[in-house]
């Protein structure tokens, strides 16, 4: 072997000693980093934006990996958390599910039943209304001949809501009482058989069923007459 050969091989030696000194320096760096960054976990994003007081479900959620020590412990790890679930704020796209985002849905009471009907966004108290509140639920109805005098009615008083929906394009000009698209929320009340029952014929034959918000911890105390009203009432003043 001439001197030109020993050169050459003992450059490819010293090539072949960097390459593992660099992969090794790699491998130290990685292992560091590992070290620092600690296990991944599983964590839910969220995939687009979710209105507040609506009910969650787990299609709403994307599974994402972090290290457990960039996470919040208020983070959400297991997604059945969202299951009968409502949001208490609005998600937004990209952000993580935390614990306090979310609340129990309101359970129904002894002799209640759920009820949902679309709220017309101009004939309800649109944004104001969220799961929880108390609300009186009017309907007004047309005169049975040209003599009887049109009517509006209380029909349930203090209506418990349970959940807010989101609002939802809808086509009523089918219909003769109103016409065009219209925008509505479906709302959902616990109410008993004989409420539910008024509330679903007035959704069905009514006029318009329109929602008054009352105060937070009030009760509606109707005194006698005040249930009912017709313009006449006015007019004899």
């Amino acid at each position: 072997m001439n001197s030109r050969q020993r050169r050459g091989v003992i450059l490819l030696l010293l090539s072949v000693l960097c390459a593992l000194g660099a992969f090794a320096g790699v491998i130290s760096v990685i292992n560091d980093v590992n070290s620092k960054v600690g296990p991944e976990v599983t964590a839910y994003r969220v995939k687009t934006e979710v209105a507040p007081y609506t009910a969650l479900r787990p299609g709403q959620f994307e599974k994402v990996s972090m290290p457990r020590r960039w996470l919040s412990e208020s983070a959400v790890t297991d997604l059945s958390a969202v299951t009968g679930k409502i949001a208490v704020t609005r998600l937004e796209k990209g952000s993580l599910l935390q614990d306090d985002m979310i609340v129990e849905r309101p359970e129904l009471e002894a002799g209640e039943q759920e009820i949902a009907i679309m709220i017309d966004s101009a004939t309800g108290v649109a944004g104001k209304i969220t799961p929880g509140d108390r609300v009186n639920i009017f309907a007004t109805f047309a005169g049975k001949t040209e003599r009887d005098a049109d009517q509006s009615r209380i029909i349930v008083p203090a209506a418990r809501v349970i959940d807010v929906g989101r609002l939802t394009p809808i086509d009523r000009r089918s219909e003769d009482r109103t016409s065009g698209p219209r925008e509505a929320v479906p709302i959902t009340f616990a109410l008993s058989t004989k409420d539910a029952q008024r509330l679903a014929h007035a959704e069905s034959f009514a006029e318009h069923v329109r929602l008054a918000l009352l105060a937070k911890g009030g009760k509606s105390a109707l005194r006698p007459g005040d249930s009912t009203y017709t313009l006449d009432e006015d007019k004899n003043r």
